[in-house]
């Protein structure tokens, strides 16, 4: 996979130096911490082979480092997704488990009342896990594209994901591609297995395909993330590799130099409700909404705009689709109608996913945060694509037109600064606002010291 963030590490106490150098701990490493001693001298006691054992504690949990890694894992809004998700399955796993051995018996005496709500949480936890997969599979169906394309920029993209720190490694590209086939197997393997729910009832399901699609459902992604974590894309390459990856990535980054001014505090242009600004985003926005979403972020740097088109159309319409047809597989009828419900909500939830990219977006070029709802702009941003989606959308769109994007920054539209004065030799004036935005106030000049850099360089390129 990519890089690992600060986050997956957790501090831990009285580091252990192994030939000089510190042991790189990860989050799960306290499972491998020894027992202590006080325990194995209570054992001691009635074995005397146990009293020559000296295991050493040498590491233990940092709960507060925990907790906190806990805290920060909770704030992103996927990783909250992730977790419902899991508790729901969980949930319906552990149920129908109880049901199978025997515990429910009391509560649910008829045979066929049990069988009944085995088949139910069947149901459910292939609806739960097809809704995955199909969210999944935008991206990985980009991913297998950029794999057979493979041109430089592809070849980045995908070191990204699925290389460690994102190196070039020796035959890359078939290593890539194995895990991008796994990736999809169990994606087919899971659709597969659906389409047997739905076409069949519980007791002329062919069983032999069934347990063979569990199979490859449940074999594929292990194998893939084995592969990936301790594979040929995560072994240390050589240096002279790594060397020249770093000296062309410099050169591409040093390639072009930049005079334009970067705003270091922007504004959103115009407010919530301020359409009107422009009407023709404000139309599209409410009538295009998904094509306009995924335009908006490929143009802000946020991904591909194809697969945030189709993640977002499987986000808000997949759960009504797959929870009817799931419904209509159980014969409870108040089963049902919880089904029902919940695919609805979830439609509706599904609008939170442009709330997340609404949140990135506000991250990455720091604009202003709404901490109307008890200092919490997450929460805003949220409500605001959740009961005025268009409205957030529009302004989303407004405001990436008014600035030029690249490489993750906002900059001054069009302007170069030469010693006070454009290159034309014209008074420098303000970065003025779009004619149909009169009410966005003019940006304040840009720093002296930024047009004393710009005319050093444009100096030092006509001497050259």
């Amino acid at each position: 996979m990519g890089e690992a963030s600060a986050e997956e590490f957790v501090v831990v106490q009285e580091p252990v130096e192994r030939n000089g150098s510190l042991r790189e701990k990860r989050f799960l490493d306290f499972l491998k911490a020894s027992p202590p001693r006080e325990w194995l001298q209570k054992l001691s006691r009635s074995s005397r082979s146990l009293r020559r054992m000296r295991v050493p504690f040498t590491r233990k949990i940092d709960w507060p480092a925990l907790l906190n890694y806990v805290k920060r894992w909770l704030r992103n809004p996927l990783n909250i997704a992730l977790l419902i998700w899991v508790m729901a399955v969980c949930i319906s796993f552990l149920f129908m488990g109880m049901i199978s051995i025997g515990l429910m018996n009391g509560v649910i005496k008829e045979s066929s009342r049990r069988k009944e709500w085995v088949e139910a949480c069947n149901q459910i936890m292939n609806a739960l896990f097809t809704i995955m997969c199909v969210y999944q599979y935008p991206k990985l169906l980009h991913h297998l594209i950029l794999a057979v394309r493979w041109k430089s920029d592809d070849a980045t993209a995908l070191r990204m994901v699925y290389s460690k720190k994102g190196q070039a490694r020796p035959r890359e590209r078939l290593h890539i591609a194995l895990v991008i086939g796994l990736l999809h197997m169990t994606c087919v393997a899971q659709f597969t297995l659906c389409g047997l729910f739905w076409a069949y009832d519980r007791s002329s399901r062919p069983d032999l395909l069934v347990n063979a699609c569990l199979a490859v459902g449940i074999l594929a992604p292990i194998a893939a993330a084995v592969y990936t974590l301790y594979g040929p894309l995560s072994r240390k390459i050589e240096s002279g590799l790594e060397r020249e990856t770093t000296e062309t990535e410099m050169e591409t980054g040093c390639s072009r130099k930049d005079k334009r001014v970067i705003i270091t505090r922007p504004e959103w242009v115009g407010g919530l409700l301020d359409c009107s600004d422009d009407l023709t985003v404000g139309y599209l926005s409410f009538f295009c909404t998904f094509c306009v979403f995924g335009w908006n972020m490929e143009r802000l740097g946020f991904g591909n705009m194809y697969v945030h088109i189709l993640t977002f159309i499987f986000l808000v319409l997949t759960p009504l689709w797959v929870f009817s047809v799931t419904g209509l597989h159980i014969d409870d009828h108040g089963v049902k109608e919880a089904v029902g419900v919940i695919g609805v909500l979830l439609c509706f939830l599904g609008l939170l996913y442009g709330a997340f990219w609404r949140i990135q977006m506000r991250k990455k070029f720091k604009l202003p945060g709404n901490f109307f709802f008890w200092g919490y702009p997450n929460i805003a941003d949220a409500l605001q694509w959740l009961f005025c989606w268009s409205c957030a959308l529009a302004q989303e769109v407004r405001t990436g037109n008014f600035y030029d994007v690249e490489e993750g920054r906002f900059y001054g539209k069009n302007q170069l600064f030469f010693d006070g004065e454009t290159e034309e030799g014209e008074e420098r004036p303000a970065l003025q606002p779009l004619s149909h935005e009169g009410a966005v106030k003019p940006l304040a000049p840009p720093p002296m010291h930024t047009m004393v850099k710009a005319s050093q360089e444009s100096r030092q390129n006509e001497i050259s």
